[in-house]
């Protein structure tokens, strides 16, 4: 029962960071398509924090339970941008830099914490305040990370192809239907935690050392 509560507790911990994570994700796709001239995001009420608004079910159950997720893709209409590959790829590369601002934020917010709290975090309120706060940072980087596996429909997938033009390419549509299954067969056999995982650990690192360079945590 023990060993029960604590995974709820954890859970509960990163409920937050999943939470702001999924929808600065995806309101960041949102803003910058619609910036660059497509109402799309616009007319089905995307272009906003709003987590309702972006929250998918099943994906936030999918990042709580096995760490990985997503939000409720936003439709984008590219035949109204003016610059087209480049404005895709801005497109792509929007949610997952709201990511990296998140974790940015996060850990700019346990520095303040820290300093105020002079680094004695002696009631259980406090310690849980400086996990949610490392949850915020952590859930961020596995978001920003996962989302550059360049597969099918994720944002690193969106941003080659323009890049190489892989949509001229006859296998191309085939690919993109097949691109889910093998994502998910990389997830099942833990091939995501070798692709990715060195990643988060590295910029976690720098994240951390930025912050806390002179506090030794």
């Amino acid at each position: 029962m023990d060993s029960i509560m604590d995974y709820i507790m954890q859970r509960l911990i990163l409920l937050p960071g999943v939470i702001l994570g999924l929808s600065f994700h995806e309101f960041g796709h949102a803003f910058v398509s619609e910036r660059l001239g497509d109402p799309t995001p616009r007319i089905q009420g995307r272009v906003t924090l709003n987590p309702v608004a972006h929250i998918d079910v099943i994906g936030f159950v999918a990042l709580l339970a096995l760490g990985f997720g997503w939000g409720k893709p936003v439709q984008i209409n590219p035949l109204y941008y003016r610059h087209r590959r480049r404005d895709e790829i801005l497109v792509s590369i929007a949610g997952v830099c709201m990511n990296l601002l998140l974790a940015f934020a996060g850990a700019a917010l346990m520095k303040i914490f820290y300093v105020k709290a002079a680094g004695v975090f002696a009631s259980s309120t406090l310690q849980v305040l400086w996990q949610i706060l490392t949850g915020i940072v952590q859930v961020n980087l596995v978001l920003l990370f996962f989302n550059l596996i360049p597969l099918p429909p994720l944002d690193g997938f969106g941003v080659i192809t323009q890049i190489f033009r892989l949509d001229t390419y006859s296998w191309y549509p085939r690919f993109y239907q097949l691109g889910p299954m093998l994502l998910l067969l990389l997830i099942l056999f833990n091939g995501t935690q070798y692709i990715i995982s060195p990643g988060i650990n590295w910029l976690y690192s720098v994240i951390m050392s930025l912050f806390f360079s002179n506090f030794g945590v």
